[in-house]
């Protein structure tokens, strides 16, 4: 993989395609995570392409392609929430669960995304790439560039609010 890194530095299209796909599923289920539906997280992946592409050259180690492409894809998500909170929002996940067809996993995914909304856009970016991304601690610190205690504290400062949270709702017992 850091052969393909170097490459796609050096101009090579293919092998930068190659990597962006390798990650393009993790990007766009991070990115739905934060904006909450799909096609601002397919956009969300459009402009990670597009500014990973961009600035490939000035990755200084090849070995955090990974770390570097999900810290890009965490800005592109929180710069269409600064824009999209210049405007009024409908929730569209609101009107698809007015149709019916609501199962248990169903309930269990919105309870879910309903409990990190309670968490301010730091507390969410570490629960995101420690839990769905699978980042250990040091990786999480590298991708927001912030001190690995700090991480840590952020991470359960967030699990403390959301399992009151959920204590409130009755979900936890």
């Amino acid at each position: 993989m850091i052969n393909l890194v170097r490459k796609a530095q050096k101009g090579n299209d293919k092998a930068f395609l190659t990597l962006f796909q390798k990650y393009e599923q993790d990007i766009y289920r991070m990115a739905f995570i934060y904006v909450k539906n799909q096609n601002d997280a397919l956009d969300v992946v459009q402009e990670t392409a597009y500014r990973s592409f961009k600035t490939i050259k000035n990755l200084k180690k090849p070995r955090y392609f990974k770390t570097w492409l999900i810290r890009i894809a965490v800005n592109c998500s929180l710069d269409l929430l600064r824009k999209q909170r210049k405007a009024v929002q409908l929730k569209p996940e609101l009107e698809e669960n007015l149709s019916g067809d609501i199962n248990e996993d169903a309930d269990l995914e919105v309870t879910v995304r309903d409990l990190m909304e309670i968490l301010n856009e730091e507390e969410k970016s570490v629960v995101i790439l420690r839990f769905y991304e699978e980042l250990t601690f040091k990786e999480v610190s590298e991708t927001l560039d912030i001190p690995l205690g700090t991480a840590k504290t952020i991470l359960y400062r967030a699990l403390d609010k959301l399992r009151n949270n959920w204590k409130g709702d009755g979900f936890y017992e």
